[in-house]
């Protein structure tokens, strides 16, 4: 084997954990998105909701998927904007990852840094009390 070919398969190597993260999440929103999540029986109940009666932060999540996979934005939105929103940001950490392992080098960037954290978990907070009180039903699924 060559320097250059083993480089290459380095490369892949490296490679497989985000291609599988990709592969992973586009077969799940695929079945998503064939498997209604309107309908009963399809998918467990969110045990926070079962035990409490309220949304959790995740809640109406596969219905946001499904509504996306359908290309319905608005209604994708109005299930759980605040995962909806997060979702470049996901697409964006997930690009920087992809790109670091091809060229082999660490992931870098602020949104792991301790202000980031802090406002990222403080705004689900938020929006789970919000979404929970009656003035912030618009957030609920």
């Amino acid at each position: 084997m060559t320097a250059v070919s083993g480089r290459a398969e380095g490369r892949w190597r490296r490679m497989a954990a985000p291609l599988g993260v990709l592969a992973a999440g586009a077969a799940g929103a695929a079945f998503v998105g064939m498997v209604s999540p309107y309908e009963a029986g399809h998918y467990p109940v969110c045990p926070f909701l079962a035990v409490t009666g309220l949304s959790c932060p995740g809640c109406g999540g596969l219905r946001m998927t499904y509504e996306l996979a359908h290309g319905r934005l608005a209604e994708a939105f109005s299930k759980n904007a605040l995962v909806f929103l997060l979702l470049p940001v996901g697409g964006y950490l997930w690009g920087l990852w992809t790109v670091a392992s091809w060229r082999g080098v660490p992931v870098r960037t602020r949104l792991g840094s301790r202000v980031a954290i802090v406002a990222l978990t403080g705004s689900i907070l938020v929006f789970w009390v919000l979404r929970n009180l009656p003035q912030g039903r618009v957030l609920a699924p």
